[in-house]
């Protein structure tokens, strides 16, 4: 099925109802966002004034990697939306007749942003957030944060994600990943609408799609990639919540148990087992399934003979997630450490359910930093290549 990447405004150019609109280019996108350069995203503070739309996602980027409240960075992607519609001189006219509230989506305090930039200074806000929020989210893990080349956990708007697929995959872009796996839910976790088998085989054309879109026209090469991924949810049976056709077609698998997390032990590594003994598995996630902090509240590990899960990984040639949401900080580190001991591979993951959530990366290489895993046994410091030929040997 033929999928074209249309959008009348960049806050929904690949959801599952996108089809109206003007098409645009992704060198017609990087014209119009100027994303700042990868120390930038990093954290050092813009040297150039940013166009609106680019001012609004920045803005937007900072407030999601600080976990600021969901309401706020809506605000701001949803004038990016609305702004990124508008021909150049419809927006001239706005902005001079003071007329940009009156725009779906544009409230006082983007309309600001939008005025400041479009007078092409750096809006007052962004220099605030800038001073607040950037900068290395983690003091330590530099060194390993560098020779990461992706990401291989990411939700989109597709399931419990903030942001369509395309901005995720854009983000990761200028963040400078050379890939990002789209890991959406499957269909058993209800809760953040996973996708059924039906919708995920849309989504792998969607993902076509927006790869053929960002090479342009009859390009391949060697440049970013949007790979197929899934995170699937483990049954109580330790089987797989998709079907073998579908997951066989894609790049990566992340299984993770959602349910019943109070298990136990015995039942609890019998399901792991399962899972990781099953040939489509190529990531363990959020191993423990605990919480730390945050606004969910915190939650007690799951029980489980960690010694016999991880060396299965091992075995299998499975990699333990070691997952850089702050709240989740999962394996704790004593089975971080049992993991790596026992021989097994890993991949540091965002797990990011929004654009700025993709930094998140810092916090787990500076756990495996201070773990003493080497690079080489961090499946995302592989090439794309090497990772694809691993994952689907």
């Amino acid at each position: 099925m033929a999928v074209e990447i249309r959008r009348e405004s960049w806050g929904s150019p690949c959801g599952e109802n996108a089809g109206r609109g003007r098409t645009r280019s992704a060198e017609q996108h990087r014209c119009d966002t100027q994303p700042v350069e990868d120390e930038e995203l990093a954290g050092t503070h813009p040297t150039e004034p940013l166009t609106p739309v680019g001012a609004l996602r920045r803005i937007a980027f900072l407030l999601e990697r600080a976990r600021e409240d969901t309401y706020k960075v809506r605000a701001y992607r949803s004038a990016a939306a609305t702004v990124l519609s508008l021909a150049p001189d419809e927006l001239a006219r706005h902005v001079e007749a003071g007329t940009l509230t009156s725009l779906t989506g544009v409230g006082p305090s983007t309309a600001e942003v939008i005025t400041q930039a479009a007078g092409g200074v750096v809006p007052e806000r962004l220099a605030h957030l800038e001073q607040r929020y950037a900068g290395p989210l983690a003091p330590g893990g530099r060194e390993l944060r560098a020779r990461l080349r992706g990401d291989l956990h990411s939700h989109s708007d597709w399931s419990d994600g903030g942001s369509p697929i395309e901005e995720m995959a854009f983000t990761a872009i200028e963040l400078g990943h050379e890939y990002l796996v789209l890991t959406d839910h499957s269909p058993r976790l209800t809760v953040a609408r996973g996708l059924s088998a039906e919708r995920l085989a849309r989504q792998l054309d969607v993902v076509d799609a927006v790869n053929g879109h960002l090479a342009g026209p009859g390009q391949e090469g060697d440049g970013f990639r949007l790979l197929k991924g899934i995170e699937v949810d483990i049954l109580d049976d330790g089987s797989l919540d998709q079907s073998e056709e579908l997951l066989a077609r894609l790049d990566v698998r992340v299984a993770s148990v959602h349910s019943k997390l109070r298990m136990d032990s015995v039942a609890m590594t019998r399901r792991m087992l399962g899972a990781v003994a099953n040939p489509r598995t190529n990531v363990l996630g959020h191993c423990t399934g605990r919480l730390v902090t945050g606004g969910r509240g915190t939650r007690p590990p799951s029980e489980f003979d960690a010694r016999a899960v991880f060396e299965a990984c091992a075995a299998h040639d499975v990699a333990v997630e070691i997952n850089s949401r702050p709240e989740r900080r999962d394996p704790p580190t004593p089975l971080l450490e049992l993991a790596r001991d026992l021989g097994c591979l890993f991949s540091i993951d965002s797990d990011a359910h929004a654009p700025g959530q993709l930094d998140f990366l810092d916090y787990g290489c500076e756990r495996a930093q201070a773990a003493g895993i080497e690079p080489d046994r961090i499946i995302n410091t592989w090439p794309r290549a090497r990772l694809l030929a691993w994952a689907n040997q």
